[in-house]
């Protein structure tokens, strides 16, 4: 182990931390990575130069670094760890070098003032929580070579209005997007297949969603609270709503469930307030608990004759629905469906 001056680098070529107090710091060259914590939590950096010998920045690196506002990151870089500059609160942009090709879980989680980052073509997957409570982040593209958007990646960005999600992406993790409050409309490529839990909860003001032929399910909470949403085409290909998919969607006033559909999920529309009518497709079996409880404007429901049965509370609140043909083969009706 050797120092150099306010620099403890191990093996003379891993820098293991930094005990200056130095605002501006520059790395010194040889340095291949930067290790886990190397950084964390020095308050008084405030921009830090890499050296082109740096491949990787270890996790938590520059975590909680609250004062650090610029920062280069070389083309040597291809390692990005876990929460490197999570907590980096002043940092307000930042360009990744096409030499990484993931960014790393929690990365850039909670940098509150971030309003711009470039991610290169380079990158396949994004991590879960890699830019979660960015809340000043207003608009990202994504690449071309992403495959994978992980778990909650831009939870909480509250200021990010648009998104473009290239065809190369078939994973949209859970709460992927959710609580993104100004996120206004969003195309989905024909590549995905599953939108998955909490992938767009409490986006607010999504007025437009358009979903792909190939999506099979739509997961549980999915577009909870989306309180813009008015109107919504379920393609051929979905099989499976799920439980609370378009929970409290008061404005939601038109859906259409193609005969895909074999299970609507428990509460899936629970408090759509203005939806008028519904038509419940041939291959339902189950009208699950709460699925279309408080939906206070329902005044026209059409059941297959595949319904066998209709779950608790179903139609509860429905205050609206006056008259509803139930067929013969429905052989349990759960308490309170028409409450």
């Amino acid at each position: 182990m050797t120092k150099n001056k306010y620099f403890v680098i191990q093996t003379k070529v891993i820098l293991t931390m930094y005990t200056g107090a130095e605002g501006d710091v520059v790395i010194p060259e040889g340095v291949t990575e930067i290790g886990e914590g190397a950084f964390k939590g020095r308050e008084n950096l405030t921009s830090i130069t890499i050296p082109n010998s740096v491949i990787k920045i270890g996790d938590g690196a520059f975590e909680g670094c609250e004062n650090l506002t610029s920062i280069t990151i070389p083309d040597s870089v291809t390692e990005i760890g876990n929460g490197a500059f999570e907590d980096c609160t002043s940092l307000t942009s930042i360009i990744i070098p096409d030499s990484v090709t993931e960014i790393g879980n929690g990365v850039f989680r909670s940098c509150i003032n971030l309003t711009r980052i470039i991610i290169p073509d380079s990158v396949t997957e994004i991590g879960d929580r890699a830019f979660q409570d960015c809340k000043n982040l207003s608009s990202i593209t994504i690449p071309d070579s992403v495959a994978k958007i992980g778990d909650d990646a831009f939870w909480g960005c509250k200021n990010l209005t648009s998104v473009t999600i290239p065809d190369s992406v078939t994973e949209i993790g859970e709460g992927a997007f959710g609580r993104c409050e100004n996120l206004s409309s969003i195309t989905l490529p024909d590549s995905v297949t599953e939108i998955g839990r909490d992938a767009f909860w409490f986006c607010e003001n999504l007025t437009s969603v358009t979903i792909p032929d190939s999506v099979t399910e739509i997961g549980d909470s999915a577009f909870w609270g989306c309180t813009s949403l008015s109107s919504i085409t379920l393609p051929d290909s979905v099989a499976e709503i799920g439980e609370g998919a378009f929970w409290g969607c008061g404005n939601l006033n038109s859906i259409t469930l193609p005969n895909s559909v074999t299970e609507i999920g428990d509460s899936a529309f629970k408090k759509c307030k203005n939806l008028t009518s519904i038509i419940i497709p041939d291959n339902v079996t189950k009208i699950c608990d709460g699925a279309f409880e408080n939906c206070a404007n329902l005044s026209s429901v059409t059941l297959p004759d595949s319904a066998t049965e209709i779950g608790y509370w179903a139609f509860w609140g429905c205050e609206n629905l006056s008259s509803i043909a139930i067929p013969d083969s429905v052989t349990q009706i759960g308490y309170g469906a028409f409450k």
